[in-house]
């Protein structure tokens, strides 16, 4: 099983997520949205899948930074355009495997897809 993880290393949450698939004893290919940035077809596909509102970030300290004009009438168009500009933006981690897509990382979740 492939497994793609996308994320920021120093996250917390991808930390945990990491660790866990290396405990589970899953190879995964990392990539790191700071230094390979975020792909706006990918993000297109991921809010088709997961509905874009799932993948937007709104509790992190990257959208409370964003201006009032930014953080207005949010749509998928302009959720993907922030979150190309600014990938902190993206919910993380996201995980693809076997056509799943895994946005957050929930224990049990992820046991069950990908144990």
């Amino acid at each position: 099983m492939s497994i793609a993880l996308y994320g920021i290393p120093n996250c917390d949450t991808v930390k945990k997520a990491r660790k866990w698939l290396e405990a589970q004893g899953l190879d995964y290919a990392f990539h790191d949205y700071k230094k390979e940035g975020a792909d706006p077809e990918k993000l297109k596909t991921w809010a088709a899948a997961a509905g874009w509102e799932t993948l937007l970030n709104r509790r992190g300290t990257t959208f409370r930074k964003l201006t009032e004009e930014d953080r207005a009438d949010i749509d998928q168009a302009k959720a993907i355009a922030l979150m190309v500009e600014h990938p902190s933006l993206i919910k993380r981690p996201v995980a693809e495997t076997g056509g799943k897509l895994l946005v957050g990382f929930s224990e049990s979740e992820w046991a069950e897809v990908l144990a």
